[in-house]
């Protein structure tokens, strides 16, 4: 069976891009800052993405390409024995997490249709939390939603890698960027905003501590897609021409410019109009709607900001379903049209159990007092994904080095200064920082 390549350079660029940026980025990293000190946590973010975040990237690119197969293929043709397990860690992971990610990706599309209908046009976070709350506990109208994004999400990687993920995300990556500038440049010019940037921009660095620290690390590890398999995955359709330390660092800054742009269009908005920036996931649907419900023009922007939450949650989504495509393809010898049908049919099931967790199955309890949407969450990112990046960087650091940094450095076409630091981190800092995670988690 032919294997899909990507048909160009910057394709393979955003598809990966895509996959890094997600609700994680431009949902959990504003609360996560405004939950952490702000500017200090900022400085800690970008020192851990720019070290561990681009090194266990290119670790998952090179493991990709040097066997060109998914994750579980990987580790099976490139040494064997028990590494496999790593690899189906990831094609879990990506079922657990897509099963209440696309749940989640639902309630965006509904709030893009709310914000136009007028719906949200209040500046009152109470009625407008009642309202958030009493839809994502409908047994009916959030699983439509979900099943709209599940639609979009099969639609996508059906066309496979060059005409379906990739052309998707040439249109949907330079959107999401534009509307990202669009609303972090209205947010900085609303009158109170300035506390807001500096709060987020200028740090206190007697804020940082351990919290700090452990909430940069996991929000760095996150955000960028590492642990479930996608890179490996994108990385497997890779010409071997391809200069991956340097797609690594794109992909990597690109991501983080999202998250960024993020912070910067949610903290000064919520200063501006004297919400609390620690208000956790309600940000996004409760306190942001009554910023906008203040803003002049706010329909049209919360419209945008809904629409830019659906580009982000989907061009993540295709790369957790490509995952486990993959896997069926590669394993089980399946066509890709029915591996589509059979993996997206499933993970729709799981997530309509997801999505009537948050309301009638709600005393249904799986780990400790956890419904089942957020028993997923917990053993994905918690658990599953950290064992999924411990693996990778102590697969590429200890068991195939010289044979990845052959992979890295393309058979020495494309060498890099930072080849050595970029050893030294799989070998000892990624494992050890990742089980701090896992630890910290558990």
């Amino acid at each position: 069976m032919q294997r899909g390549h990507w048909g160009s350079r910057i394709g393979f660029i955003l598809a990966a891009t895509g996959s890094a940026v997600g609700l994680g980025n431009v949902w959990k990293f504003p609360y996560t800052a405004g939950n952490s000190g702000g500017g200090a946590f900022l400085i800690v973010y970008l020192a851990i993405v720019l070290t561990i975040g681009v090194s266990v990237m290119l670790s998952e690119f090179a493991v990709g390409r040097a066997a060109e197969r998914s994750p579980v293929s990987a580790y099976k043709k490139l040494k064997g024995g028990a590494w496999p397990l790593a690899g189906f860690v990831g094609v879990i992971a990506s079922v657990a997490i897509l099963s209440f990610y696309s749940v989640v990706g639902g309630w965006t599309i509904a709030y893009i249709i709310k914000s136009a209908g007028g719906l949200l046009s209040t500046s009152d976070a109470e009625s407008l939390g009642g309202l958030f709350g009493g839809f994502i506990s409908g047994a009916v109208e959030p699983i439509v939603y979900h099943a709209v994004f599940m639609a979009l999400t099969m639609g996508v990687v059906l066309a496979g890698v060059h005409k379906g993920i990739e052309r998707t995300c040439e249109v949907l990556l330079p959107m999401l960027f534009l509307i990202l500038v669009i609303l972090a440049v209205r947010a900085v010019t609303l009158p109170g905003a300035m506390e807001g940037v500096a709060f987020y921009l200028v740090p206190d660095f007697s804020k940082i501590n351990g919290e700090v620290l452990n909430a940069a690390l996991g929000q760095a590890f996150f955000s960028l897609s590492l642990g479930m398999g996608a890179m490996i995955t994108y990385g497997s359709y890779l010409s071997h021409k391809e200069n991956l330390p340097q797609a690594a660092i794109i992909v990597t800054l690109a991501d983080m410019s999202v998250a960024i742009l993020a912070g910067l269009i949610i903290l000064p908005a919520v200063f501006a109009f004297g919400f609390d920036p620690t208000e956790g996931p309600g940000l996004v649907f409760i306190t942001l709607p009554a910023v906008f419900g203040q803003m002049p023009a706010g329909v049209f922007f919360a419209m945008l900001f809904f629409l830019l939450l659906t580009i982000a949650a989907l061009t993540s989504s295709v790369s957790l379903l490509e995952v486990v495509i993959s896997y069926l393809i590669d394993e089980k010898k399946m066509n890709r049209r029915p591996a589509a049908l059979l993996s997206g049919g499933f993970i729709f099931f799981v997530g309509i159990a997801c999505s009537l967790s948050m309301g009638i199955w709600g005393d249904i309890k799986f780990i400790g007092d956890r419904n089942l949407f957020d028993s997923l969450d917990y053993l994905s990112s918690n658990i599953l994904l950290p064992l999924g990046g411990i693996a990778v960087s102590l697969f590429v650091g200890w068991v195939i080095l010289p044979r990845a940094t052959q992979e890295a450095t393309s058979n020495g076409a494309h060498p890099f200064a930072w080849v050595k630091a970029w050893q030294f981190i799989c070998r000892f800092v990624a494992p050890i920082a990742i089980a701090w995670i896992l630890y910290s988690g558990i």
